[in-house]
């Protein structure tokens, strides 16, 4: 469904969001709402494609020392993603950690991670600011904070294009292809409730978070949001 709805660029936009994190060996990072892996994986690429450049090839004591923590509140999510590890030949007790919890009332210390991202999650969480709030209080000083969402598009005629294809052809092949119309009805709206781009960054600054910005991505159907811990 993901595929379809996108015509496959959620694939690019969660590279995009990986290459703005920039991961690094021995990095500690938090993934919410990430059950499946799709963030966490990348992740894991990237940090080992840059530790195999520097050294040739061989593992270094740093990318030992890297962990990815993938939180999610969905334990059927959760089995999905330590199967398709399985199937990648992660090793969970190396650098894998698959942990049930809440975005609101996350389990991990303060300052413990250097850097968190959320990918089409927060837009589901009930209470934004609490979920913004622990991010902030999880990630250390010079941590980053990341969010892929869908997001608002304000360009006249593409917006009135996208609105047909949301509110008309999403619920119709969430139908044929799921079985299941109405929770692809129920993404659309959530949407269209979700803050806009500006305001969402302003509930990230009031968070405590600084140098905040924000990309918009097929004109502003996803937007990628960052800020900093300083």
């Amino acid at each position: 469904m993901n595929d379809l709805m996108s015509v496959g660029l959620h694939r690019l936009w969660k590279d995009r969001l990986i290459s703005k994190l920039n991961p690094f060996p021995a990095m500690k990072h938090l993934d919410v709402a990430g059950g499946t892996g799709d963030v966490a994986f990348r992740v894991l690429e990237r940090i080992k494609s840059v530790s195999h450049r520097a050294m040739q090839g061989t593992l270094t004591e740093t990318e030992e020392d890297t962990h990815i923590y993938v939180c999610d509140i969905n334990p059927n999510m959760l089995n999905v993603g330590k199967k398709r590890a399985a199937e990648r030949g992660y090793s969970e007790e190396h650098c894998l950690s698959w942990i049930q919890g809440d975005a609101e009332a996350l389990s991990f210390e303060d300052g413990s991670m250097d850097g968190y991202t959320i990918a089409f999650g927060i837009r589901n969480v009930t209470h934004i600011e609490k979920a913004l709030s622990e991010a902030y209080r999880v990630l250390k000083r010079g941590g980053r904070f990341l969010c892929l969402e869908l997001s608002h598009v304000d360009v006249p005629v593409f917006k009135e294009i996208y609105d047909v294809y949301s509110f008309s052809v999403i619920p119709t092949i969430g139908e044929l292809v799921a079985g299941d119309r109405q929770s692809y009805q129920y993404l659309v709206e959530s949407i269209r409730r979700f803050p806009n781009q500006e305001k969402f960054a302003q509930m990230i600054q009031e968070a405590g978070f600084q140098r905040v910005e924000y990309e918009n991505l097929v004109g502003g159907v996803v937007a990628i949001h960052s800020g900093l811990k300083l």
